[in-house]
């Protein structure tokens, strides 16, 4: 049977195991064949044991009475570390399934009903402002087969974030984030077909995918009360500094501040989430990749605005390793934020993370 290497973080309720789980050990410390509970990950995490081999077939994850309250549906890729619903879960969840119906009134005609998408996401808009942590777990909420939907409402809640901590007023972050909702609206006018393909896009499928921006201009054209510097942003929102981007391949000071905000919250969610063809990734990681890699295609305030969010993380916030192991941050590297120093649970030990570059934080957890 086919067998898939998961991430201890990544395992699901009732997923089997498909191999002996050894671990310098006289006998297997998990037996192949073993339905995975929620008593393993200890175990693993006490082994140091990052990733095990499951059988694909069983990756459906289950739901018992006494986790009623514990979100473990299949359909929303909820793991087996997953958390009572919290407030701003439940809340986000009701926001992408309105979302959800939104896009679908699109594919079918409607106009885009820019006040009832305010009224819907302002709350949550709020909400992140405050606890701008919240940007950074956006992706353990999200599912590759509703991407689309939990990606616009995403896009929202991080532009609004990099435009507070750019310094604009209340309104303008607001404008910013209703922006970024509706960014890829237009993608409700492309053939679903293309949309959800699971493979590689062919050059015409691609070309179609590149107007998306132009769709979402036409669909927004006529709302007076978005700001013609928040349409223009809209349409620019996947060109880039050095040309590389589309619809039009606009470059340098072409490409208008707001664009370039909603497009870094774009890709920051976008390389984050897991993906019918990629697993999630880390969120610390894929600030770096932005960062070092996309150095000279982004405007470098905007990266920075997102990147110093980190630095605000609040001593003692709680955190997990790439190794596996869980700690509290217990000093900022103010020239390294994606990387702090990290107090181990249960122990003294100490790592700074700008000093270990072969592990970084895997996620936050969040009570």
């Amino acid at each position: 049977m086919d067998t898939k290497l998961v991430r201890v973080s990544d395992l699901r309720l009732g997923s089997i195991i498909a191999k002996d789980i050894l671990a310098n050990t006289q006998f297997p410390i998990i037996y192949k064949n073993t339905k995975v509970s929620r008593e393993h990950i200890p175990v693993l995490k006490a082994f140091q044991i990052s990733q095990v081999p499951v059988l694909s077939s069983s990756m459906k994850p289950e739901k018992t009475k006494q986790e009623e309250n514990v979100v473990v549906s299949s359909e929303q890729g909820e793991t087996i570390e997953d958390r009572y619903i919290t407030p701003f879960e439940k809340k986000y969840r009701n926001v992408v399934e309105k979302f959800k119906m939104e896009f679908s009134n699109w594919e079918s005609g409607s106009k885009v009903d820019i006040t009832k998408i305010r009224t819907n996401i302002l709350p949550l808009i709020d909400d992140a402002l405050v606890n701008r942590e919240r940007i950074f777990t956006l992706n353990e909420l999200s599912s590759s087969s509703d991407y689309i939907y939990h990606h616009s409402v995403a896009i929202s809640l991080i532009s609004a974030v990099i435009a507070q901590k750019m310094g604009y007023s209340k309104g303008d972050v607001i404008q910013i984030a209703i922006a970024g909702a509706v960014a890829d609206c237009g993608m409700a006018k492309i053939n679903k077909k293309i949309r959800d393909k699971n493979g590689p896009l062919t050059e015409y499928e691609f070309k179609e995918i590149q107007e998306h921006p132009y769709y979402s201009l036409q669909m927004i054209n006529g709302i007076s009360i978005l700001k013609s510097d928040m349409k223009i942003a809209v349409y620019q929102h996947h060109e880039r500094l050095d040309g590389s981007g589309y619809p039009r391949g606009d470059k340098g000071n072409a490409i208008s501040i707001y664009s370039h905000i909603i497009a870094v919250a774009d890709v920051f969610h976008a390389m984050t989430c897991e993906r019918v063809y990629r697993a999630k990734e880390s969120t610390f990681k894929v600030l770096e990749m932005i960062r070092e890699s996309e150095f000279g295609k982004f405007n470098i305030q905007v990266v920075q605005a997102l990147i110093t969010c980190v630095a605000d993380l609040s001593l003692g916030t709680k955190v997990e390793l790439s190794n596996g192991l869980e700690g509290s941050i217990v000093f900022a590297n103010k020239t390294s934020a994606t990387r702090p120093v990290v107090k181990l649970d249960g122990s003294d030990d100490i790592i700074d993370l700008a000093k270990n570059r072969s592990i970084y934080i895997e996620r936050l957890i969040l009570l």
